[in-house]
């Protein structure tokens, strides 16, 4: 298992189960900033993201991030390998077919600050090109993806049939 100190007051580690709370409260004020922020679409049934996080869990592909008080503040998932909601990509194509990590489910409860920062600086260890998506109407998480160096390559879709902005970003 990998644990990431942060700043010597954040870590980052892999869910447990006893999470789950946790996580659950996590995407729902995460929904609920997406919606203060007009963003009403991509998180609207009411189990999504969560329905998945037992799996996540169990394929160890979620984390969490603690702050400096050990309470859970940030959840994410990162994937290394094939995505197969990216093996389809329209008006646009990936920069290249290297190996690569994806970022999904990415959240926060919103005491701590630059979490997508820290989520980068985590996932960075990994010697993979970095995938992530995300809903049109989100543009809090379009800024996060472009300010960080991403490349926008096309439109993906997710498995209820909607689109996505698909985005990549090359290793180092």
């Amino acid at each position: 298992m990998f644990l990431f100190i942060y700043d010597y007051s954040m870590l980052i580690r892999l869910a447990e189960y006893r999470d789950l709370e946790d996580i659950k409260y996590i995407f729902n004020a995460a929904k609920m900033k997406m919606i203060h922020d007009g963003n009403n679409e991509q998180w609207k049934d009411i189990d999504y993201p969560f329905c998945f996080t037992e799996d996540d869990i169990e394929k160890k592909q979620c984390y969490v991030i603690e702050d400096d008080a050990h309470e859970i503040a940030a959840t994410f998932v990162f994937i290394i390998g094939d995505d197969p909601t990216y093996s389809y990509i329209e008006g646009g194509k990936w920069l290249n077919n290297n190996k690569y990590g994806t970022i999904h489910r990415i959240a926060s409860n919103g005491r701590i600050d630059h979490v997508f920062s820290k989520v980068m600086d985590y996932v960075s260890q990994f010697d993979v090109d970095i995938r992530i998506d995300t809903h049109k109407d989100n543009l809090r998480m379009k800024h996060l993806i472009e300010s960080n160096g991403f490349t926008y390559c096309g439109i993906i879709y997710v498995r209820d049939g909607t689109p996505r902005l698909a985005y990549q970003k090359e290793k180092k």
